[in-house]
């Protein structure tokens, strides 16, 4: 394995990057880069970070189902990366994030993906890490449409469809998508049921199996509808309205206690914008949007629910509301915008027991989540300037946020910020760019790190154990960036390094009975390597080297690991394509990683071992407008993990490791589209 590592380095170290084609799919700025074309190429399933963590060296995948999976940005998830669809905040309610925001929107839905890295985002609240912000399909003024049939390996199969249409004045879109996989099995051919009976063989949480006649269950239904009026109200206004809704039912989670009954989401969004209407306001932009999920996870299919006669669910409901107006305007050589925005965020959860053999109505438990708001108001202003070769930005924002619970036992916050940042771009000449950022971010603790409530059933009445701490401090990254991007006759080099001081880092201390999470100060760096060469007019060569360090500045109370957890290793994602004509390609892309060796061991890390992956896929368009995308994924069936085991995540335990999950083995797909 580390050979291989070893051998592409190599091949990373020569490329000298390419001419950009219209159908690379990753397109990099000086400090974002953004996924183009995701529809049409990430036809594997509507799993959205999964495209990303295959796309992206800086971005790893939380492997937790066979959908609606998380990703790790440059060493930190969950709050600590800003997410937003089409400018709307969206926020799972699931407190052990089987519904995280990129779990939201699906791909064929999707027209790019513009990833950010670090505190560089002055425009929205709580980018720690960076941000990742989903931009939709645009209704189209001609009529156009596509069909999409997709079907692949462990069942899987997918119908979607896109109908767009309108006038000069006005333009609409409506979009739709089914889709059903069975459970995937790992390179050793075992399924989720099976992976997870290997795992509790001879222990005391063997309950929690599937039971036999769930054993054999599908893992996912998925259904998303998306509808879309583009409105030109006048020559320099236009009114932009969406609705798009999301439904997935009985998603499997072998590896945690619950599986998901179902996930239901509904996202509004009403954007208004005018543009020149004097010289103070080159454009000025209004949006309000609403965001609501509804998740209920329980026990229900495992073995334990039909044995002891009960099963256990837990009800969570989010709800989303945010208001930003925000002011573009050209004085002085500069372009300045600044606005104000606000949002309002409201957490619930509740425990309930229900009878399987109707002996009982259903029983609450007690809240997990009391009712918690979190509102915020925020002020931000940015500005752009050249000034000779010096590409400059600089923004500032200040925050001011409360959280307010209902809970009688727990105390409400208040929170107050300033985030900054200034970032330079040195063009020395036309193929060589030196690039600076320095940047300080903050983000407030959510309701599930302050106020979250655990019971345990075995007692009468069941006991209530607090593992949110109520005393959290927001935190803080202070962060420096540093880079070179070069070009060639034929492609490109690009260098980049971080290094980021976090304090009252928000983190999950295991070893703690209550109130588990704990301000520390931490510190993360790394580097990442990215490149593409064109070998010929016909070959192209891409890949991304992506490096991270994590340790902890203060420590844990009661441990003595100084590992940061979720600091993914060293990660290589390349691929060569050939177009062998104008209308057809061939891909042959490896994902690898070195060994996890660096682990928080503390908190229920292991050490994983390194893997390589390949994959391969071939495109063929027709002049009709059909396209056939076929493709195979770990072609040699190798069976590995890429998620390890933080505590901060409730997971499969038999008390001492913890339960890790397996990749898909070989993965075979055809996808056919229509598209006129």
């Amino acid at each position: 394995m580390k050979k291989s590592i070893y051998l592409s380095l190599v091949v990373v170290a020569v490329l000298h990057g390419a001419e950009e084609l219209e159908s690379i799919d990753v397109v990099e700025t000086i400090n974002t880069k953004i996924v183009e074309n995701v529809s049409g190429e990430e036809v594997k399933s509507a799993d959205l970070s999964e495209a990303l963590a295959k796309k992206i060296p800086s971005i790893s995948l939380i492997r937790r189902s066979g959908i609606a999976n998380d990703i790790i940005l440059r060493g930190q998830k969950r709050d600590n990366i800003n997410v937003t669809i089409d400018g709307a905040k969206v926020c799972g309610a699931c407190v052990n994030r089987m519904d995280p925001p990129l779990s939201h929107v699906v791909t064929h839905a999707i027209d790019e993906v513009e990833v950010r890295e670090g505190p560089f985002d002055v425009e929205e609240f709580g980018t720690l890490s960076g941000s990742v912000k989903v931009r939709t399909k645009k209704p189209t003024k001609e009529l156009s449409g596509e069909i999409n049939v997709n079907a692949g390996s462990f069942g899987y199969k997918k119908l979607s469809g896109t109908l767009s249409g309108g006038s000069d004045k006005v333009r609409v879109l409506f979009s739709a998508s089914t889709e059903n996989g069975e459970q995937y099995e790992d390179g050793d051919g075992n399924d989720f049921a099976e992976q997870l009976e290997n795992y509790t063989a001879g222990t005391a949480v063997a309950g929690f199996n599937y039971a036999p006649e769930h054993k054999g269950m599908d893992a996912f239904d998925k259904t998303m509808y998306m509808g879309k009026v583009f409105i030109d109200v006048a020559d320099n206004q236009a009114l932009k309205l969406s609705y798009t809704a999301n439904r997935s039912t009985d998603v499997l989670y072998p590896s945690s206690k619950m599986d998901a009954v179902y996930d239901d989401s509904d996202i509004m969004n009403l954007e208004y914008s005018l543009t020149n209407l004097s010289k103070y306001s080159k454009k000025l932009d209004f949006q309000i949007y609403n965001s609501q999920v509804d998740h209920p996870m329980s026990t229900q299919y495992r073995a334990l629910a039909k044995a002891e006669g009960k099963y256990m669910t837990h009800h969570l409901t989010t709800d989303m509301t945010g208001i930003k107006l925000k002011n573009s305007v050209d004085a002085f050589d500069r372009t300045v915008t600044y606005g104000v925005d606000t949002s309002k965020r409201n957490w619930d959860g509740e425990y309930t027991v229900t009878s399987t053999t109707n002996a009982f109505p259903v029983k609450i438990i007690g809240k997990s989540i009391a009712d918690v708001d979190t509102e915020n108001v925020g002020l931000f202003i940015k500005c752009e300037r050249t000034l000779g070769k010096v590409d400059l930005e600089w923004g500032v924002r200040y925050d001011d946020t409360t959280v307010d619970t209902k809970s009688t036992t727990e105390k409400d916050n208040d929170y107050q910020a300033f985030s900054g940042n200034i970032f330079a771009t040195y063009n020395a000449d036309k193929n060589t760019k030196y690039f600076s950022g320095l940047g300080k971010s903050s983000r407030v603790p959510d309701a599930r790190e302050l106020y979250n409530v655990n019971y345990n059933t075995k007692t009468t009445p069941p006991t209530r154990v607090v593992n949110g701490n109520p005393n959290l401090n927001e935190t803080d990254n202070y962060e420096l960036d540093l880079g070179i991007e070069k070009y060639y006759g034929d492609g490109k080099v690009k260098v980049k390094t971080f290094y980021s001081k976090l304090k009252d880092y928000i983190y999950y201390n295991g070893s703690l009975t209550k109130n588990n999470f704990e301000n520390i100060d931490a510190t993360i760096y790394g580097a990442e390597l990215s490149g593409s060469y064109m070998a010929s007019d016909s070959i192209t060569l891409d890949a991304g080297l992506a490096y991270k360090k994590g340790k902890k500045d203060t420590q844990t109370t009661g441990q003595t690991n100084t590992n940061l957890a979720e600091i993914t290793p060293l990660k290589l994602n390349a691929s060569v394509t050939y177009d062998y004509d104008s209308q057809g390609s061939v891909e042959l892309s490896l994902q690898a990683a070195d060994a996890w060796d660096d682990v928080d061991s503390d908190n229920g890390e292991q050490k994983l071992a390194g893997y390589g992956v390949m994959n391969l896929k071939t495109t063929r368009e027709f002049d009709n407008g059909i396209k056939l995308t076929a493709g195979v994924d770990n072609m040699f069936d190798k069976t590995y993990a890429i998620t390890n085991t933080y505590k901060d995540l409730i997971l499969m335990t038999d008390g001492s490791d913890t339960m890790l999950i397996n990749e898909p083995g070989r993965y075979m797909y055809l996808n056919a589209s229509y598209a006129f």
